[in-house]
């Protein structure tokens, strides 16, 4: 897909918690087409020790408002300074970068997205995306309390929410491994994105019962083309760029000891 570098406004900037804000971004002539599962490269002003853009998954487009959504994890000084940016604000974005998840072969398929933390991002979109494909997706999000849970009323519009917390405050206690969803239903397909222990206990879980999987990696991706080399997997094609190749993998081209 053709790669844009857009100098976009932001809309809003809304405060989802302590360490989360959501950015929305629009301009004049409508956004480029955007697949679920890619992500951008936001250039960070006016912070001296920010130099290279930071990748963030696309939340969520949305056409009716020509808008992006960015979730923001605040990390660092890069992703504390993009949080102070106010409605009005330009923001620089390299997009849309990486290749996205695959969709259902058939709409009767039954498809469950997992997401951690941050990685709850891109599975937004995708059920959106799901949804008007006619294949109503299974949520089952996980965090470690119930403040950790975001975006919930708009997982919702898109398909049934299952959650989990680690302290037991919303859901039920635990990982998302560990939930009754996965022992009471048989799914077809399972796509997850958050941290890479997480990814594996779900790769692991998708491959012992042979249910095809795909996860969206969050290895350091500094360019966003490939040239870097910061994002490298080994694969079953050899070491590929996450950034350019992926960041959505099958869990069968993945070398994970699982």
């Amino acid at each position: 897909m053709k790669k844009y570098v857009l100098d976009l406004t932001v809309t809003e900037n809304i405060r989802l918690h302590a360490n989360y804000v959501l950015i929305k971004l629009t301009q004049s002539d409508p956004l480029p087409e955007m697949l679920p599962g890619q992500f951008a490269e936001i250039r960070v002003d006016g912070s001296p020790t920010t130099f290279l853009r930071r990748p963030i998954s696309i939340n969520y487009v949305d056409r009716k408002t020509n808008e992006v959504w960015f979730l923001v994890q605040l990390v660092g000084d890069g992703t504390r300074k993009l949080a102070t940016v106010q409605k009005g604000d330009t923001v620089n974005v390299v997009l849309p970068l990486g290749n996205g998840f695959s969709m259902p072969e058939s709409p009767e398929k039954k498809v469950l997205l997992i997401g951690g933390g941050v990685g709850t991002a891109p599975m937004l979109y995708l059920g959106e995306a799901l949804l008007k494909a006619g294949c109503k997706p299974t949520f089952l999000l996980g965090a470690r309390s119930k403040n950790d849970l975001l975006q919930l009323d708009q997982f919702a519009a898109f398909g049934e929410v299952h959650t989990t917390t680690e302290d037991g405050s919303m859901g039920e206690k635990g990982y998302v491994t560990m939930h009754s969803v996965l022992a009471n239903n048989q799914f077809d397909m399972i796509y997850t994105c958050g941290p890479k222990p997480m990814m594996m206990a779900v790769a692991k879980y998708a491959k012992a019962h042979n249910i095809e999987c795909e996860v969206s990696l969050e290895n350091t991706m500094a360019c966003g083309v490939g040239a870097c080399l910061c994002c490298v997997e080994k694969t079953d094609e050899g070491h590929v760029c996450a950034c350019k190749e992926g960041p959505v993998f099958n869990i069968k081209k993945l070398l994970w000891q699982i």
